[in-house]
């Protein structure tokens, strides 16, 4: 008797979720042949913007097309968000980015094979009606592969910033070097050194550009991928996409898009701090000295020389959030020596203060890939760096990479003992009897925090 009872319900039930798939298929070839036909690749390159290679493989249009439906579909929530402009590497972060940046709202605009005359086509729709926060570029291998010139690519790197320009105006644009691979991908390292030199020249012509050293984070001695970070020499794997994630941490931070308040810190007993967290009060220029100066000047001549900043006469910074020139900025309880749009550009921020007698300095600093920084005890400078790309204490076993470190800095009788994480680092570094203290910036972005110091 149940039996019959259900059999109509089962029988009805079927017929009605048949006559709703009918009636979705009907409307849905229509909407998918429109969305097909609204995302099809031009079939020629006459009157495309830029040059060099745009891909047409069927199985590229699949992608693209795959990709760019579900663009639009996720559009609105993508709104104001830091947008991910790339190819296979991009796209391969999954649009969760592995869990990466959880608090930031993001989209990922990465489409496989895609060539950087590619993403200028769909730069409008894809990237700039989403009126994003920040633009983070990675681009220019596949048209490696496709036998364009680094010139051909570059100049299309350049269209790309123009038209994100002439919409937004000062958006931040962080652009990634691209990734080491290998000869056997046609990739070889010459060619996408460089490439990245020219990335770099762009960068130098345009404000709010980042340029982020990610070919020396990944690059083994011979300048091409490690397989266990890029087990096919082209795309990385877990560890690749983690490293990826550290170095642009502290850029993110510096853009404000993450650590957007100063983490709680309790002074020890007998330190005072040197850096209030919130401004460069007590810092400030000093006015180089007119031997320093001849000898900036003598090396100005070598082009491949880094920029030297002559600082005409000393002044100070109190209560301002960041130096006129932008290259020292106090954010969220971060002193940071920003990443210099040269490549490398030579600048010294001074403590307006001098300390003589034997005294305990403390800091912890924090460095994008290859970054080059200083901290001067009176006078000597003792590096800070990225130690494990850029030296000099490349076999220190608890360095952290573009996270956290500690320094530890004890002067006594003219002579300073310096730790970074408890490791020595320099056991008897000599130093004048009095001085202040120094923060210099070199290459890529270095963050100070935590500033104190303690007499003893």
């Amino acid at each position: 008797m149940n039996t019959k009872l259900l059999l109509p319900i089962v029988i009805f039930a079927s017929l009605s979720w048949a006559t709703v798939s009918a009636q979705d298929a009907a409307v849905a070839t229509p909407l998918r042949e429109a969305q097909q036909a609204r995302f099809s690749l031009p079939e020629t390159d006459d009157d495309l913007e830029g040059s060099g290679p745009f891909r047409r493989q069927p199985w590229f249009q699949n992608v693209w097309r795959e990709r760019r439906t579900m663009f639009t579909h996720n559009a609105e929530h993508s709104n104001g968000a830091v947008v991910f402009l790339g190819d296979s590497i991009t796209q391969g972060w999954g649009d969760d980015f592995k869990g990466d940046f959880a608090s930031v709202k993001k989209a990922n605009r990465g489409i496989s094979g895609d060539t950087t005359r590619g993403m200028l086509y769909r730069l409008e729709e894809d990237v700039l009606e989403l009126n994003p926060v920040g633009v983070v570029i990675l681009a220019g291998t596949n048209d490696l592969e496709e036998g364009a010139t680094p010139e051909t690519i570059a100049s299309n790197m350049r269209l790309i910033v123009a038209k994100i320009r002439e919409r937004h105006q000062s958006i931040p644009i962080v652009l990634c070097q691209v990734f080491p691979s290998s000869e056997s991908k046609r990739r070889p390292s010459v060619m996408i050194k460089k490439l990245n030199e020219l990335y770099q020249s762009i960068a130098r012509e345009e404000r709010n550009i980042t340029i982020l050293d990610t070919w020396t984070l990944f690059a083994d001695e011979k300048g091409d991928a490690k397989p266990e970070e890029f087990p096919d020499l082209l795309h990385p794997n877990k560890a690749g996409y983690q490293k990826w994630a550290l170095a642009l941490q502290p850029i993110f931070a510096t853009l404000g898009f993450v650590e957007t308040e100063e983490e709680p810190f309790e002074v020890e007993p007998g330190f005072e701090l040197l850096f209030n967290g919130k401004d460069l009060t007590g810092w400030g220029y000093r006015a180089t000295p007119e031997a320093k100066r001849k000898g900036i000047v003598r090396a100005a001549a070598n082009p491949n020389s880094p920029v030297w900043v002559i600082v005409p006469e000393g002044v100070s910074f109190e209560e301002q959030a960041e130096t006129p020139d932008g290259r020292y900025v106090a954010k969220n309880g971060r002193l940071v020596v920003t990443t210099p749009r040269e490549g490398r550009k030579i600048q010294q921020l001074w403590s307006t203060k001098s300390f003589d007698g034997d005294f305990e300095l403390r800091l912890e600093f924090r460095a994008t890939p290859n970054a080059d920084s200083g901290v001067f005890i009176r006078e000597p400078q003792l590096q800070c760096r990225d130690y494990v790309l850029a030296g000099p204490y490349k076999e220190l076993k608890s360095y952290k990479p573009q996270l956290w470190n500690t320094m530890t800095v004890i002067v006594k009788e003219g002579v300073a003992h310096c730790k970074c994480n408890d490791e020595v680092i320099e056991s008897a570094m000599n130093v004048p009897a009095s001085g202040p203290i120094g923060l210099e910036g070199d290459r890529g972005q270095i963050e100070y925090r935590r500033i104190r110091i303690k007499k003893l």
